[in-house]
């Protein structure tokens, strides 16, 4: 079924008697052909199938299966445990292969639900019965976990040296494409767990050449996911979003939830461009999804000028955070915190907070030790020269800064090097060594501009000129009038014709920060398209999906699991989400994001197109409304509060 036309096998498949051979390959066409829950569904039957005619352990190697299908592709945790429970109901004294295989489930189960010594336990039974009975997708999950759980508890160089001989045996002759592609993904996500950017680089490579023979189902997209996160830290900064634009329509027909992971990759990516606007709707879409957008969504809100919101947003997120069961950042809580640190010590920096500035400095520096690797001690001495700074200590902040950009260079990193060059030029500055300063935001100057960071650039470049950026003036009004728009700003006074965009904008400077929903601001002109969000095979599904997770809830609720019921209730409010948006309040079949996307679209292009206006002949006003007005599925009117402008509207 590897070659040919899948879509085409299903359909001849569907002509025939129900045996376990078909019901097999159908639920592998399905999955080739994009259809997840069709896949799952097949498999469902057979299942059902083999329990009627008392094919007990056909029907236990058919649930693991299930369990690991939902493990790779949906992140439901709570489904992956009830399948899991339905086999091991069924299976004997005797080891099988379905015991080897629930037990390489149950070790991921427990590691991406934080569990590590749940995990570990789980891990050795799967290497010890995938040896003793040939089954190599179970000693291959249950030593990569392993690998894992070393790295995880600072044991680095034992973990990468046990990866490395997994990732040659992975190679080996007659492996199984569904083992190598997901192994090799596990690899990379555990390299980019703690930043080891040369293993994942050399990983992403041999996955990407194996995987243009090789690779089916959503193996190929994850591969272009790790693609754009490689590019995102080397640049250039098109080639990365281009990657991570392409992993999400490749995914999309495999991935619901966990589709919130490329799209955060891109909105990172999207930032770093000084695409603002592109950056939000990624962050917003995948927090949708029930995804966290953090912290690239606050250092989003620190680019539009609103370091408190940035603040509190990661503050929130490290004190709370939403529990993922995410390959590259599962719920364990060193492995979540760094990269949020590392954006906390950006925030606050900005912000001149140096007792904020040394907290997250010395939490930053305990995780380097422990997770002793070069990309984990580069932040930690980035925040630490962020905090000399502010302390008045520039000699400190120079050494600290020198030290991070020669680790991101050594890394190949441009763009966080070049960020290290501008703290490092800060710190040569206020010693008074303007000579080494301007060096150093020189190579930061050239190193932007070639990886493609152009709102980073212009910050070099002012402080190259000793100039700050322009400041809107403090009063502005818009007022309808008989042929159009009077727009008044200061003293200066503008006729502007009648545009709908302005109509949109009106209404957003009326209520400063309050936000519109887009189809609200689109009116009537946006029809619906008829098509489904999703069919009503995935319904079906998810209502399925629905009864194991309230199971889930009542035995968490039963056994006092606070860990296990948080995850279980973040499933379900995904489910839920997800019917929410294909069923109306009549019953009847919601349309898809079209109407949404085409609202976007529409009140997107309006009003650009009228800021793009008023630029025209107040260019200081327009760059404000560019920064402070934010499209998306969601808009709203945020201005800078350290730059205010207050207005006057009357439609």
């Amino acid at each position: 079924m590897r070659s040919g036309d899948p879509e085409a096998a299903l359909a001849a498949l569907g002509q025939m008697d129900r045996t376990d051979e078909v019901l097999e390959l159908r639920a592998d066409a399905a999955y080739r052909s994009g259809l997840l829950e069709r896949a799952l569904g097949e498999r469902e039957a057979l299942y059902s199938m083999q329990l009627e005619e008392g094919r007990v352990a056909d029907a236990a190697l058919t649930a693991v299966a299930i369990a690991l299908m939902l493990l790779v592709d949906t992140g439901l945790m709570s489904a992956v445990r009830g399948w899991s429970s339905k086999a091991e109901g069924l299976l004997t004294d005797e080891p099988s292969a379905a015991d080897a295989l629930l037990a390489a489930v149950r070790t991921y189960e427990r590691f991406l639900c934080g569990d590590v010594d749940g995990a570990e336990v789980h891990a050795r039974r799967a290497m010890e019965l995938g040896s003793s009975l040939d089954v190599p997708l179970a000693v291959a999950m249950g030593r990569i976990a392993g690998a894992r759980i070393l790295m995880v508890r600072g044991r680095v160089a034992e973990g990468v040296e046990l990866l490395d001989e997994v990732a040659v045996e992975l190679m080996g002759d007659g492996q199984d494409p569904f083992v190598v592609g997901n192994m090799y993904c596990e690899l990379i996500c555990a390299a980019q767990s703690l930043q080891l950017l040369d293993r994942a680089r050399e990983w992403t490579d041999v996955m990407q050449r194996w995987g243009h023979d090789a690779a089916f189902g959503a193996i190929q997209g994850r591969c272009r996911v790790h693609r754009a996160e490689l590019l995102r830290v080397s640049g250039p900064a098109p080639d990365a979003e281009e990657a991570a634009v392409a992993a999400c329509e490749e995914l999309r027909p495999w991935m619901r939830r966990e589709l919130g992971w490329p799209l955060v990759e891109l909105g990172n990516i999207r930032l770093r461009r000084g695409d603002l606007l592109g950056a939000e709707e990624a962050f917003l879409i995948a927090h949708g999804l029930a995804w966290s957008p953090q912290p690239g969504l606050a250092l989003l809100r620190l680019a539009q000028g609103d370091p408190a919101t940035a603040a509190d947003m990661v503050a929130g997120e490290i004190s709370s955070p939403m529990r993922l069961p995410w390959k590259e950042r599962p719920p364990i809580a060193d492995l979540q915190l760094v990269p949020l640190l590392a954006a906390l010590s950006e925030i606050v920096y900005v912000v001149g907070d140096g007792d904020a500035s040394a907290s997250v400095s010395d939490r930053l520096d305990e995780l380097a030790v422990r997770h002793a690797t070069p990309g984990i001690r580069a932040e930690a001495d980035l925040a630490r020269a962020r905090a000399a700074v502010l302390a008045g200590l520039p000699d400190d902040a120079a050494a600290a800064a020198a030290a991070a950009v020669a680790a991101w260079v050594e890394l190949g990193a441009p763009f966080d090097a070049a960020s290290a060059r501008v703290v490092l030029g800060q710190a040569h500055q206020r010693a008074g060594r303007s000579g080494p300063a301007r060096l150093e935001w020189v190579a930061a100057s050239t190193a932007f501009s070639a990886y493609g960071a152009p709102l980073r650039l212009a910050e070099v470049e002012a402080l190259l000129s000793g100039t700050e950026p322009s400041r809107a003036e403090t009063a502005a009004a818009l007022i309808s009038v008989e042929d159009g728009w009077r727009l008044t700003l200061g003293e200066a006074e503008h006729r502007l014709p009648r545009l709908k965009g302005i109509d949109v904008l009106v209404r957003l400077l009326s209520s400063p920060g309050r936000e519109f929903d887009v189809v609200d601001l689109a009116g009537a002109e946006v029809v619906e398209s008829g098509l489904p969000a999703i069919d009503e095979v995935a319904r079906d599904a998810y209502r399925r999906r629905l009864a194991e997770v309230d199971d889930d809830i009542a035995e968490a609720e039963l056994h006092n699991d606070a860990d296990r019921l948080a995850l279980a209730e973040r499933d379900r409010e995904f489910l839920l989400a997800e019917l929410a948006r294909s069923v109306g309040f009549d019953g009847r079949v919601r349309s898809d994001h079209g109407t949404v996307e085409r609202a976007r679209t529409s009140v997107t292009r309006v009003l650009r197109y009228a800021i793009a206006r008023i630029a025209r002949d107040a260019p200081g006003l327009g760059e404000h409304l560019n920064r402070a007005v934010r499209t998306g599925t969601r808009c709203s009117y945020v201005p800078d509060p350290l730059n205010p402008l207050t207005w006057s509207v009357s439609a």
